[in-house]
C-alpha cells in the first residue's frame, strides 16, 4: 500500500465520572454517571500490512509510547470478528488520550471506544451502538476482571446516564457544577473489585445491605439530578461515600479531600470510580462556589481539578 493510498480512520471518546453506584453496579444496582468532555480521547488508525500496533500519548507525556495491552489485543480480534473481516487486518493505531490513567475517569474504556471507532472508520465498517459497546466490554473485562459496562457507555454519551444491567437511560440534568479532583495517587479497579468481592464472600448479609442501600441512593439521586434538587443530591453523594469508605474503597487522602470540599461549601462529596486512590467528586451549587471548592481541594493536596456542568 503506497503512502498516497493509505486509509485513515478516526474515532473519538471522552472521560466519565461516577456520581453514585460504583462497586454496587456490578451486582445489579444502578449507577449514575456523567460524561467528562473536558477529557477527550482521539484515536487515529492508519491501514497498512501487518498486525495492528498501538501507541499512546497521555497527559504530561506527549511523546507517543508503545502500548499493547491484552485488552486492546482482544479488542482487535473481537472487532475483526464482529465486522466480518476474514483476512488479517493491519494498522498503526495512535491514541491521544487526555485522561490520566488510574484515576477512575474511564481511561481504558475511552481508549478502547475511540480505537474501535477508528478501526471501523479505517476499514469502512458500520457498527451499531450495541456492537461498539460489546467490543469495548471485551477489552474492559480483560483489563479489570469484571466490568459493569457503565464506562463503556458513558465514554460515548453526551448526557448523564442512569445505568443498570447493561442498559442506560439518558438524563436531563438540572443546575449545578461538579468538581472532580485528582488525588495524585493511582488506584487499581481490578484490586478494588477483588476487594469488594472478597468482602461479599466473607460477609454476604452486609454486602447485600451495601448493594441495597447504594441502589436506593442512586435511584433517588437520579430523580434529584433531573429536578435540580441539589441539596438532596449532595447529601446522597456524601452518604454513598461513607458506604464506600466502610467497604474499604477510599483512602486517607480521598477522605481528607471529601472533608475539605464539604468545609468549602460543597453540597456533597465522595470518591469516584474504582477507588483505592484516583479521584473524588464534589457538587457545588453555582460556578463561583465550584471555583472556591476547587481551590480548597488543590490546597488540600489535589494535583488537578476539573469543573463539569450538565445543566439544562
Amino acid at each position: 500500500m503506497s503512502p498516497d493510498s493509505l486509509t485513515i480512520g478516526v474515532g473519538r471518546a471522552h472521560g466519565k465520572a461516577i456520581l453514585l453506584g460504583e462497586h454496587a453496579v456490578v451486582y445489579g444496582a444502578p449507577a449514575l454517571a456523567i460524561p467528562v468532555p473536558q477529557l477527550p480521547v482521539t484515536a487515529t488508525a492508519t491501514r497498512r500490512p501487518g498486525p495492528v500496533s498501538f501507541a499512546i500519548a497521555r497527559p504530561g507525556n506527549p511523546t507517543m509510547t508503545l502500548l499493547a495491552t491484552e485488552g486492546l489485543r482482544h479488542l482487535v480480534a473481537e472487532f475483526q470478528q464482529r465486522a466480518g473481516i476474514a483476512e488479517p487486518i493491519g494498522a498503526d493505531l495512535l491514541i491521544d488520550c487526555a485522561i490520566p490513567p488510574g484515576c477512575g475517569l474511564g481511561s481504558s474504556a475511552a481508549c478502547a471506544r475511540a480505537s474501535v471507532l477508528a478501526l471501523a472508520d479505517a476499514f469502512d465498517r458500520r457498527l451499531d451502538g450495541r456492537q461498539v459497546f460489546d467490543i469495548v466490554q471485551v477489552a474492559e473485562t480483560v483489563a479489570h476482571g469484571q466490568a459493569s459496562g457503565v464506562d463503556a457507555l458513558t465514554t460515548g454519551s453526551a448526557s448523564p446516564l442512569l445505568f443498570q444491567a447493561g442498559t442506560a437511560r439518558d438524563l436531563v440534568a438540572g443546575n449545578g457544577v461538579l468538581v472532580i479532583a485528582d488525588s495524585g495517587t493511582s488506584g487499581s479497579t481490578r484490586e478494588a473489585v477483588d476487594l469488594v468481592r472478597r468482602r461479599a464472600e466473607q460477609a454476604p448479609a452486609a454486602h447485600e445491605e451495601f448493594v441495597r442501600r447504594v441502589a436506593q441512593l442512586t435511584e433517588a439521586a437520579a430523580r434529584d439530578l433531573e429536578h435540580g434538587r441539589l441539596t438532596a443530591l449532595g447529601e446522597r453523594m456524601t452518604e454513598n461515600h461513607e458506604l464506600l469508605r466502610n467497604a474499604g474503597i477510599s483512602t486517607d487522602l480521598i477522605d481528607a479531600l471529601v472533608e475539605s470540599a464539604l468545609a468549602a461549601g460543597a453540597l456533597g462529596a465522595k470518591i469516584s470510580g474504582g477507588g483505592l486512590g484516583g479521584c473524588m467528586i464534589a457538587l457545588a451549587g453555582e460556578p463561583a462556589g465550584a471555583e472556591a471548592v476547587a481551590q480548597r481541594l488543590r490546597d488540600a493536596g489535589a494535583i488537578r481539578t476539573w469543573l463539569v456542568s450538565h445543566a439544562r
